[in-house]
Protein backbone atom coordinates (compact mmCIF):
# COMPACT_ATOMS: atom_id res chain seq x y z
CA UNK A 1 0.00 0.00 0.00
CA UNK A 2 1.03 3.42 -0.82
CA UNK A 3 2.45 6.15 1.87
CA UNK A 4 -0.76 8.25 1.47
CA UNK A 5 -2.97 4.88 2.61
CA UNK A 6 -4.90 4.97 -1.04
CA UNK A 7 -4.12 3.13 -4.26
CA UNK A 8 -5.59 2.27 -7.47
CA UNK A 9 -6.95 -1.55 -6.99
CA UNK A 10 -4.81 -3.99 -7.93
CA UNK A 11 -7.51 -5.32 -10.61
CA UNK A 12 -7.72 -1.63 -12.12
CA UNK A 13 -4.11 -1.61 -12.16
CA UNK A 14 -3.81 -4.94 -14.22
CA UNK A 15 -6.70 -3.75 -16.60
CA UNK A 16 -4.89 0.40 -17.41
CA UNK A 17 -1.24 -1.35 -17.64
CA UNK A 18 -2.32 -3.76 -20.91
CA UNK A 19 -3.63 -0.38 -22.52
CA UNK A 20 -1.71 1.35 -25.19
CA UNK A 21 -0.11 4.21 -23.57
CA UNK A 22 -0.64 6.56 -26.76
CA UNK A 23 -4.27 6.91 -27.16
CA UNK A 24 -4.10 7.95 -23.12
CA UNK A 25 -1.92 10.37 -23.98
CA UNK A 26 -4.16 11.97 -26.67
CA UNK A 27 -6.84 12.11 -23.84
CA UNK A 28 -3.60 13.72 -21.45
CA UNK A 29 -2.65 16.10 -23.91
CA UNK A 30 -6.06 17.55 -24.85
CA UNK A 31 -6.58 18.32 -21.37
CA UNK A 32 -3.34 20.19 -20.82
CA UNK A 33 -4.44 22.02 -23.57
CA UNK A 34 -7.70 23.06 -22.85
CA UNK A 35 -6.81 23.94 -18.84
CA UNK A 36 -3.27 24.08 -18.06
CA UNK A 37 -1.74 25.89 -21.55
CA UNK A 38 -3.20 28.90 -21.56
CA UNK A 39 -2.26 29.67 -18.24
CA UNK A 40 1.32 29.20 -18.71
CA UNK A 41 4.03 31.97 -19.40
CA UNK A 42 5.67 32.60 -23.04
CA UNK A 43 9.11 31.94 -21.29
CA UNK A 44 7.57 28.36 -19.20
CA UNK A 45 6.69 27.07 -22.80
CA UNK A 46 9.78 27.94 -24.32
CA UNK A 47 11.71 26.10 -22.34
CA UNK A 48 9.55 22.92 -22.89
CA UNK A 49 9.79 23.19 -26.49
CA UNK A 50 10.60 19.69 -28.30
CA UNK A 51 11.48 18.38 -24.55
CA UNK A 52 10.65 14.79 -24.03
CA UNK A 53 8.30 14.64 -21.08
CA UNK A 54 6.64 11.77 -18.93
CA UNK A 55 4.22 11.78 -15.96
CA UNK A 56 3.79 8.22 -14.67
CA UNK A 57 0.76 7.34 -12.17
CA UNK A 58 2.63 4.50 -10.39
CA UNK A 59 -0.18 2.97 -8.84
CA UNK A 60 -2.09 2.67 -11.70
CA UNK A 61 0.66 1.29 -14.38
CA UNK A 62 0.31 4.17 -16.66
CA UNK A 63 2.70 6.69 -18.17
CA UNK A 64 1.91 9.70 -20.32
CA UNK A 65 4.03 10.70 -22.92
CA UNK A 66 4.37 14.07 -24.50
CA UNK A 67 6.22 17.30 -25.90
CA UNK A 68 5.38 20.70 -26.39
CA UNK A 69 5.43 21.48 -30.04
CA UNK A 70 4.62 24.01 -32.71
CA UNK A 71 2.29 25.69 -29.88
CA UNK A 72 0.30 22.90 -28.34
CA UNK A 73 1.44 19.51 -26.28
CA UNK A 74 0.91 16.74 -28.38
CA UNK A 75 1.02 12.92 -27.48
CA UNK A 76 4.37 11.14 -28.20
CA UNK A 77 5.74 7.56 -28.49
CA UNK A 78 9.42 8.72 -26.23
CA UNK A 79 12.27 5.78 -27.67
CA UNK A 80 15.22 6.72 -25.54
CA UNK A 81 15.83 9.39 -23.09
CA UNK A 82 13.29 11.54 -21.77
CA UNK A 83 14.07 15.07 -20.67
CA UNK A 84 11.75 15.04 -17.41
CA UNK A 85 9.51 11.96 -15.52
CA UNK A 86 7.40 13.23 -12.77
CA UNK A 87 6.00 10.24 -10.83
CA UNK A 88 3.55 10.21 -8.22
CA UNK A 89 0.25 7.98 -7.66
CA UNK A 90 -3.34 8.80 -8.16
CA UNK A 91 -4.00 10.01 -5.26
CA UNK A 92 -0.66 12.46 -5.02
CA UNK A 93 -1.41 13.61 -8.41
CA UNK A 94 -5.30 14.50 -7.25
CA UNK A 95 -4.03 16.18 -4.10
CA UNK A 96 -1.32 18.27 -6.11
CA UNK A 97 -4.62 19.04 -8.04
CA UNK A 98 -6.44 20.08 -5.75
CA UNK A 99 -3.57 22.15 -3.97
CA UNK A 100 -4.29 19.89 -0.53
CA UNK A 101 -0.78 18.84 -0.82
CA UNK A 102 2.51 20.55 -0.84
CA UNK A 103 4.76 19.21 -4.15
CA UNK A 104 7.47 19.58 -1.52
CA UNK A 105 6.25 17.65 1.12
CA UNK A 106 5.43 14.93 -1.32
CA UNK A 107 8.88 15.32 -3.09
CA UNK A 108 10.61 14.74 0.38
CA UNK A 109 8.94 12.15 1.75
CA UNK A 110 9.25 10.00 -1.76
CA UNK A 111 6.21 10.74 -2.70
CA UNK A 112 6.63 12.43 -5.58
CA UNK A 113 10.32 11.83 -8.03
CA UNK A 114 11.34 13.73 -11.03
CA UNK A 115 14.07 12.42 -12.97
CA UNK A 116 16.03 14.09 -15.17
CA UNK A 117 16.18 17.98 -15.74
CA UNK A 118 15.56 18.67 -12.20
CA UNK A 119 15.63 22.72 -13.58
CA UNK A 120 12.76 21.59 -16.22
CA UNK A 121 11.22 20.03 -13.28
CA UNK A 122 11.55 23.18 -11.08
CA UNK A 123 10.46 25.61 -13.81
CA UNK A 124 7.47 23.12 -14.50
CA UNK A 125 6.83 23.32 -10.34
CA UNK A 126 6.71 26.72 -9.93
CA UNK A 127 5.09 27.42 -13.45
CA UNK A 128 2.03 25.48 -12.30
CA UNK A 129 1.99 26.78 -8.47
CA UNK A 130 1.83 30.50 -9.95
CA UNK A 131 -1.76 29.54 -11.85
CA UNK A 132 -4.42 30.59 -9.73
CA UNK A 133 -6.86 27.43 -8.94
CA UNK A 134 -9.88 30.00 -9.45
CA UNK A 135 -9.14 29.33 -13.42
CA UNK A 136 -9.95 25.53 -12.64
CA UNK A 137 -13.23 26.32 -11.18
CA UNK A 138 -16.01 24.20 -12.56
CA UNK A 139 -18.27 26.66 -12.73
CA UNK A 140 -15.81 27.85 -15.79
CA UNK A 141 -16.95 25.10 -18.07
CA UNK A 142 -20.34 24.54 -16.89
CA UNK A 143 -23.47 25.30 -19.19
CA UNK A 144 -24.94 28.97 -18.70
CA UNK A 145 -27.73 27.16 -17.20
CA UNK A 146 -26.01 25.91 -14.29
CA UNK A 147 -24.26 28.76 -13.26
CA UNK A 148 -27.50 30.70 -13.27
CA UNK A 149 -28.45 27.81 -10.74
CA UNK A 150 -31.26 26.34 -12.66
CA UNK A 151 -31.54 22.82 -12.55
CA UNK A 152 -32.46 22.04 -16.17
CA UNK A 153 -31.59 23.40 -19.46
CA UNK A 154 -34.55 26.15 -20.59
CA UNK A 155 -36.25 24.63 -23.25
Amino acid sequence: MSQSGYEVPSLIRGVLSKLPAYPGSLLFVGGLNLTVKPHLPDDTLAHLQDRALRIEVRDAGVAFDFVYRGGAFRAARHVGDVALTISASAYDFFQLARRTQDPDTLFFSRRLTMEGDTELGLLVKNSLDAIDLSNFSLERFAPAFAVRGRRSPPR
